[in-house]
């Protein structure tokens, strides 16, 4: 049995710890020699799902006298061995494959290992796909997928990042397909009916970034600087291409520029496929992408999702393709600026506030996780496999790192430090202590203490900010507490120490004037006095918004009013926002429905209406309605969501409009059909029947981009979770055949209607699982793990333990073994509220007892 406590970080029982049982660490494995060429010769049969050939390994022995190599091969039918032209000896357990050398190496002198070999049905790294009875419409497409070490199960290789080749692949196709791999294409061959591609990548790169895909594709060629641009997507689907794809050209302008390298490859390709299992993926010079992420006209008018896909893809290029982790540990290098690039791009597209914006959604997405499902340092090589590290640390920690930096540095050493971390490492391998080294070398700053804080541990700061002002001696006094900071035994653990801007606003008649001061936090609680001629309008705490950490403001309401409506900075007012949301009261809503009404950016309003809805009072309904009618469309979806969580009769008229007449985003209308569920949910219980008409209708009717509506219309119905009827619906689009996106959401909105209904609809929902959960293909399998982590019954445990346990995927397994931690918890949830309701019973049952004996005597004695 699964020790289940050591999921718990022993010095901090709030966070759970990332390592699972199992972790260890893990190194780069010894270096025979440099790997010079890889190159591949394949013969794909696609209809049998096989193929066969030979991968020849050109290797410069790094020492004499080497008898023995083991490669990385995970289910291949190995042929032969050669090295040199000579048969060699060779075993195989089905993951390594030994070489016994006939002759002992000679360092410096290249041997060349050939290797023949077939592949049926491979499990991972190379993926066929193809029609199927119950997806007839279903495209012929092969493509691979080689991070983390993937690479392994489609050729045999030294399958880990610190070794980089140069690499070539020829390949055999039915001749109505194209095969788009690495590099140049420096022949093509049609043979009967057949058709060889030969692709060559001269500059070096690690094997996860070796690729093909093969497809019936158009192609849309577009350039940069003379070097093909070029997006391949199914036929009939141009028009998205350049919807989603056509800023390419560009981003690599602007990114050569930042990056202060021209893009390193002779062309830059992106191929859209079906069934990706992520969303992109950065092979060099040839990014597959999902083909989810294409979007028609109505999609793409709030959905910059596709963008920063296509620019967070790019941006590896450099960073992950050009410079090249040295171990997975480092891959926050990689991952967290392809990240900030994201950000760095929407200030490039849009503006320094949408920017800041985004960034701060970053940090939420990563303040998300490390609450809810475990805090780890950014660095570690304590893991049990590589592919657990690319989470929300990885990522959106990476980026907030990246910002800081920037931060500290200011605009213009940040990029020297970068260029200076690109040029120099340009076609090497990296750890994270080789940017520090770059940091310091362009700049002269030594950051270590920043990356001691939030890169090598993990955490962040949780500050409480409180102000007050003595008018008699105009001086104004902020107290700062650092309130994740723990004392024990006397000791003060997790403090952060940094130099934090803090701003005093000046109301003036054009713009506010700010007189900045930097205050060195590091203690568990601080107080600053600062004598000032006036008193402040307002006061800005970590004015730029330049550290990751969490803000809660305690200021008087006249100060939150003010920094709402005068700072500068939009994550200043954004933090004002929040403030004034939780003091509520009618001021607060006044103030808050006047932004709404009068802020400029669309990014303070959304967060405007969010913190508004926070406030029960009657008369917030008034002042949110208005938001519907907002020209920006982030905003209306925003609004939607929060007058749903108001459930009142005035909310869901408001909202049952728009679902019946639409908007113009798909996101407002998708919000507004899940909104319904949830309000008749609770307390509109009398709607619920009309309600139920409604999905009904849009199940029937509705299908928008990637299945947007209707899966809105499974998110609503699963939130209505005593009703079997709505129940009964869900399982109608759980099956076979239904569109994928459909499919997927109906299945994991079996876990969250569980929660409400009979015991005899569980086992029914138990029972589709199961059946489910034969399947392989892996967003099935993140969907049944998703729905049975919702499940508040210890049957889902059996269910969820093969998944844990057998399942291929790391990913797969890691989220198993979450979630039935989580059923554990909620199942002991579900009997204590079981219990806590029979002991009510029982309680009533003697009240009535109790009655009906009082009422005897009262009898009696009348």
């Amino acid at each position: 049995m699964v020790k289940w406590q050591s999921f718990f970080d022993e010095n901090n029982n709030s966070h759970r710890a990332f390592e699972l049982p199992g972790a260890r660490p893990h190194y780069n494995p010894d270096r025979p020699g440099q790997v010079e060429h890889i190159f591949l010769d394949l013969v794909l049969d696609i209809p049998n799902q096989s193929f066969a050939g030979s991968c020849t390994i050109t290797l410069n022995p790094v020492r004499n006298g080497l008898t023995n190599l083991q490669l990385d091969a995970v289910n291949l039918n190995i042929l032969s061995v050669e090295v040199d032209g000579i048969h060699q000896d060779f075993d195989y357990d089905g993951e390594k494959l030994q070489i016994r050398l006939q002759d002992p190496t000679e360092g410096g002198k290249e041997i060349k290992l050939a290797i023949n070999y077939s592949v049926e049905k491979p499990q991972r790294g190379l993926y066929f796909i193809s029609p199927t009875p119950d997806y007839p419409h279903k495209p012929t497409q092969v493509w691979t997928q080689g991070e983390d070490e993937d690479s392994r199960f489609w050729f045999p290789c030294f399958d880990y990042p610190g070794q980089l080749a140069k690499s070539e692949l020829r390949v055999q196709v039915p001749k109505q397909y194209m095969a788009i791999s690495n590099g140049e294409l420096i022949a093509t061959e049609e043979v009967g009916e057949v058709k060889i591609y030969h692709w060559l990548q001269q500059q070096i790169h690690p094997s996860y970034l070796m690729t093909l895909a093969v497809g019936d594709f158009a192609e849309l060629k577009d350039e940069w600087k003379g070097k093909p641009v070029t997006y391949y997507v199914e036929k009939g689907r141009e028009d998205e291409a350049r919807l989603s794809m056509g800023k390419t050209p560009r981003m690599i302008e602007f990114f050569s520029e930042k990056f202060g390298y021209p893009y390193p490859y002779p062309k830059y390709a992106q191929v859209c496929v079906d069934d990706f299992i992520f969303g992109g993926m950065e092979n060099t010079s040839t990014t597959l992408l999902t083909d989810r992420c294409l979007l028609d006209e109505k999609a793409a008018l709030d959905n910059r999702n596709t963008e920063s896909l296509v620019a967070h893809e790019l941006a590896h290029q450099w960073f992950g393709d050009l410079v090249v982790i040295k171990h997975w540990s480092h891959a926050w290098i990689k991952e967290g600026m392809a990240s900030y690039c994201e950000v760095l791009w929407t200030e490039q597209e849009y503006s320094q506030d949408e920017a800041a914006y985004y960034l701060l959604n970053e940090a939420r997405s990563y303040l998300t996780e490390d609450s809810s499902r475990y805090r780890r340092p950014i660095v570690t090589h304590v893991y049990r496999e590589a592919i657990e590290l690319y989470d929300r640390h990885l990522y959106e920690k990476g980026a907030c790192v990246y910002h800081m930096i920037r931060a500290e540095l200011g605009d213009e050493l940040f990029d020297r430090a970068i260029q200076t971390f690109v040029r120099d490492n340009a076609h090497k391998t990296v750890e994270t202590v080789d940017l520090l080294r770059a940091i310091e070398k362009a700049t002269g700053r030594n950051l270590l203490f920043l990356f001691d804080q939030y890169v090598y541990r993990g955490g962040h700061p949780d500050f409480k900010v409180g102000y007050s002002w003595d008018g008699d001696s105009n001086l104004a006094k902020v107290t700062v507490t650092q309130t994740q900071a723990k004392t024990d035994n006397g000791k003060v653990n997790g403090l952060f120490d940094l130099k934090i801007p803090l701003a005093f606003g000046f109301s003036s008649p054009e713009k506010p004037i700010l007189k900045t001061f930097t205050i060195r936090i590091n203690q568990q609680e601080q107080s600053f006095y600062f004598p000032l001629e006036n008193k402040p309008s307002f006061i800005s705490f970590d004015s730029g918004n330049k550290y990751l950490k969490t803000v809660t403001l305690e200021y008087p309401l006249p100060e939150l009013k003010a920094q709402l409506e005068l700072d500068p900075d939009p994550i200043s007012r954004i933090y004002a926002a929040a403030a004034l949301g939780k003091k509520g009261g009618l001021e607060a809503v006044k103030a808050l429905s006047k932004a709404l009404q009068n802020e400029p950016l669309w990014c303070v309003r959304c967060e405007v209406a969010k913190n508004l809805g926070e406030i029960k009072l009657d008369t917030v309904f008034n002042e949110l309605v208005i938001g519907l009618n907002d020209r920006n469309p982030y905003v209306r979806r925003v609004v939607v969501e929060t007058l749903g969580e108001l459930k009142t009769s005035d909310s869901y008229d408001a909202i049952k409009q728009i679902v019946e007449t639409g908007d113009a985003s798909y996101y407002v209308e998708a919000a507004a059909i899940r909104a319904l569920g949830g309000m008749v949910a609770t307390s509109l219980t009398d709607k619920e029947g009309e309600t139920l008409q409604i999905f009904g209708h849009i199940l029937r009717q509705k299908a928008g981009w990637n299945e947007m509506l209707r899966s809105a219309a499974i998110g609503g119905l699963s939130q209505i979770k005593s009703s079997a009827a709505a129940l009964n619906l869900i399982v109608e689009y759980t099956h076979l055949g239904i569109p994928q996106a459909l499919r997927l959401a109906a299945i994991r909105a079996l876990g969250s209607i569980s929660t409400g209904q009979n015991s005899e609809n569980v086992e029914w929902i138990l029972e589709l699982i199961g059946q489910f959960s034969q399947e392989t293909f892996f967003l099935t399998q993140v969907s049944l793990v998703n729905a049975l982590g919702q499940m508040q019954t210890p049957k889902a445990i059996a269910l969820l333990s093969p998944l844990a346990n057998q399942t291929a995927d790391g990913r797969v397994r890691r989220i198993a073994e979450e979630a039935i931690f989580k059923v554990q918890k909620n199942a002991g949830n579900d009997v204590a509220i079981k219990q806590l309701r029979e002991e009510l019973d029982g309680v009533k049952k003697e009240n009535q007892q109790l009655k009906t004996r009082l009422e005897k005597l009262e009898a009696k004695s009348s």
